[in-house]
């Protein structure tokens, strides 16, 4: 049982630090090293063997959950490459995406007034489509183009994207109860 708590996710898992990620390879990865750290694996060890048992479980926990999901992975790979995304103090966008969330905002919460299940679903499936064109060109700012601060932008626009994708997922959810 020896993990290196040290190093970064990518590594734990033995993947390619890059934005572009095998799912598959992650996944089975992840269960790989479960097998080998799950605690109740050593729960006839000594109370520090199980402690550190414990960390490297939390570890690993940690890792797959940062790289599974694509905004966090990106989040991640800024801050190994140093750079700070200022995600909670900037929140300077071009006038276009602003004026484009403003344009989403208006026909989530018109479609939500006036409960159109219909609508607000179309609405999903468009910005769904958005999000993965973002993510895509996310992918090439950080895994060709190396353009961090760029990328750092791009993912502050993904974060406006997926809060407008919970508003559409929560007003469908309330037109179903």
């Amino acid at each position: 049982m020896s993990i290196d708590l040290t190093g970064d996710y990518f590594s734990l898992f033995g993947l390619p630090r890059r934005f572009a990620l095998d799912d598959a390879a992650l996944e089975a990865a992840w269960h790989a090293l479960q097998a080998q750290v799950h605690p109740d694996r050593h729960a006839h060890l000594s109370d520090a063997e199980k402690r550190l048992s414990m960390q490297m479980a939390t570890r690993v926990n940690e890792g797959f959950r940062t790289l599974r999901r694509p905004l966090d992975r990106a989040q991640y790979l800024l801050e190994l490459a140093g750079v700070d995304a200022a995600l909670e103090t900037n929140t300077a966008m071009s006038p276009e995406f602003l004026m484009e969330q403003m344009e989403w905002r208006e026909a989530v919460e018109e479609a939500r007034d006036a409960a159109e299940a219909h609508e607000l679903e179309e609405l999903h499936r468009r910005l769904l489509h958005h999000a993965r064109e973002v993510r895509s060109h996310l992918g090439s700012q950080l895994d060709d183009e190396h353009d961090y601060e760029a990328a750092a932008d791009t993912v502050r626009r993904l974060m406006f994207i997926d809060k407008l994708q919970q508003e559409i997922d929560e007003a469908l959810l309330a037109l179903e109860n």
